[in-house]
Parts: structure tokens; sequence; C-alpha cells
């Protein structure tokens, strides 16, 4: 699953920061019901539909992250009996670029430069990576003093997660009061017909892909706010429902790399950083590696999004008690003992 890795990095054709709405603190109108879904390697969603009582509802489809495969929807319509349109964010965005080249070269300075933070804030991290290894693997001559000193490193984690995620913030707002969207003539008319076609929609349908380019698109399509339907989401989809979207990778081929904040997502699931494909793309034997993930981003819940995970969430609601997660001691559990 390379979308959820930092292997594929942003494109130029990618507005992976909050809408003028957005990051001004906004996060959507009300919705409906939210469901998260492990890995569809082997499609469920009708049965998904089905149970939710929306089977051959009218859906929409937001199937960026797939970038050029964007319109290889098939066998997803049909898993809905064929009632489905498909919004086609990544191939608008592209007119989008077309249509207004100055936009476009203002969104590829923002990338150049968003590209470089993320650089830089992982340098940061493997620093202290590399220090916690250092003191744990140290023979300690007080056990209370190594404690200590693991618990300061990993204090110094979450604030370079805090402040990275802080200046990525601020450059999204900074684009957009540079370049307000709504008075981009070309942005505009499409982000007119995405609304009339979500405005029909019963239900949303938010596939997996490369997780940057599908936030990206709907921030500037400026979807979360007309999201007031139930959403059905998978991968790089359920990602970007969440306030926080992590990168993670511990059995690339090249060895475990450090996860990393990459941008805020929509805002819709709380407290949740979600992880799909985790038993595949996460060291879950490892409690130690485990426990430092959990109390890194803490108080927010690691979500483990495994093949067959379905996470249910009402309307207004946080993570249901049957939701698996990661305890801060690094072992697998249900929302239920967290709480």
């Amino acid at each position: 699953m390379p979308a959820e890795g930092r292997a594929e990095g942003p494109t130029e054709a990618q507005a992976d920061g909050p809408t003028e709405t957005q990051a001004a603190g906004h996060r959507g109108g009300p919705h409906a019901s939210i469901t998260l879904l492990g890995p569809q390697r082997r499609p469920r969603v009708d049965s998904v539909l089905r149970s939710l009582q929306l089977h051959g509802a009218r859906a929409a489809i937001i199937n960026a992250g797939w970038r050029e495969r964007e319109p290889e929807d098939e066998l997803l319509v049909s898993l809905n009996a064929g009632n489905a349109v498909n919004l086609r964010l990544w191939h608008r965005m592209q007119e989008v670029w077309d249509a207004d080249p100055e936009f476009a070269a203002a969104d590829r300075q923002r990338r150049m430069l968003l590209e470089e933070m993320q650089d830089l804030y992982v340098v940061a991290l493997d620093h202290v990576i590399d220090a916690l290894r250092a003191m744990r693997n140290r023979v300690p001559r007080s056990q209370s003093v190594q404690a200590a000193a693991l618990g300061d490193a990993e204090q110094i984690m979450r604030e370079i997660d805090q402040l990275h995620l802080e200046r990525v913030n601020q450059v999204h707002a900074d684009f957009w009061e540079r370049w307000p969207p709504h008075e981009r003539r070309a942005v505009q008319l499409l982000r007119d017909l995405v609304s009339s076609e979500l405005a029909d929609a019963e239900v949303i349908l938010v596939p997996g892909g490369h997780v940057g380019v599908l936030v990206g698109a709907m921030h500037l399509f400026n979807i979360a706010p007309q999201l007031r339907v139930p959403i059905v989401a998978w991968g790089a989809g359920a990602m970007a429902l969440t306030d926080r979207v992590v990168l993670f990778h511990d059995r690339a081929v090249h060895g475990p790399s450090v996860s990393e904040v990459f941008t805020s997502g929509l805002g819709l699931v709380k407290d949740t950083v979600a992880f799909p494909g985790a038993r595949e793309r996460l060291d879950l034997g490892n409690p130690q590696r485990m426990g430092v993930l959990a109390r890194r981003f803490a108080p927010s819940q690691c979500l483990l999004l495994n093949d067959r995970a379905r996470v249910d969430i009402r309307p207004g609601g946080g993570l249901p008690d049957d939701a698996p997660v990661l305890d801060q001691d690094g072992t697998q559990t249900l929302m239920e003992s967290v709480r």
C-alpha cells in the first residue's frame, strides 16, 4: 500500500492544505454516520451498504487518490448496483491548473516549501529516534532515571510533531489568504459543478490511493462542509477524514521508517490517527515501538484498520467501544478498555 507511505510524494497537481474556511478553524458542517473499513482487497462495500440500508442509493465516489486511475470505478459502481457518480476531483484539479497558470505556479511554490519542511522535520525525528534507541539500549544504573529520560525524549518528539503541523497549517492558511479560491474563476466553476453532484448523493464513498492527493483535492473543492450524508471510507480515505494524517511504514524494504505527521485532514473523525493495513505496515509484535507510537499521539487514539475492520461512528460521536486501537503500553486492545 504505497499510498499511505512517503515514497510517493505530493505532485505539482496537488493542493493538500485546508481550504479558506478550514484554515480559519472550520472543520465541515454537520454530517451523518461515518463507517471506516480496513483495506478492500476482497471488497465488501456492498454488504456494508446493505447493513446501512443504503445499497443502491445514489453514491458519490471520491476517487482522487488514484490520480490517473481515478476513472477506474467500475467495480465500486457495480457494488452499489450501478447507482453512483464519480466526482472526478483529480481530473477537475488538472482542469483548474490548466485554466489558471498563475494559481498553478503559486501552488508549485507551496509544494516546494512543504516538501523541504517535511524533509527537515524527518531529519529531526530521526535524531530523536536514535536518542531513544541509545537510551533504551543502555544498561541503567537507575531505572527511574532512565524512564524519565525516555519520557523527555518522547515529549520532544510530540513537540516536534506539533510545531511541524502548526507550520504546515500556516503555510496553507497563508496560501489561501493570498489566493482566495472563491476569487479564482476556474476553481469556483468546478466547485459549483461538484456541489451540484454532491447535492444528489445519499452516501459518500471514499477509497484509498495517495493520501496527500486525496486530501488536497477535497480541500481544493471545499468538500468537508458538504458531507452531510453517511460516509464509507477505507485506506487513505479513512486517513483523510481524521484531523491529523500520519504516514507510516515499519515494514518497508529499506527498514522501518519513523512515522511522520504529514498534514491536517478534514477533521470529521476527531482525536484519531488512522492506520490502514496496520497488520502489514506496523510492527504490532513490538510493544515497545507501538507504545512509543500510542503515547506520541495521545490523547488521540491510534486506530488499527486491518482487513476485516469496520468502525461505525455515530453522528457527532467518537470511536465506538469495539474500535481496535493501541494501548499506551503498545498492546492491541479495544476502545472500551482505554476510556
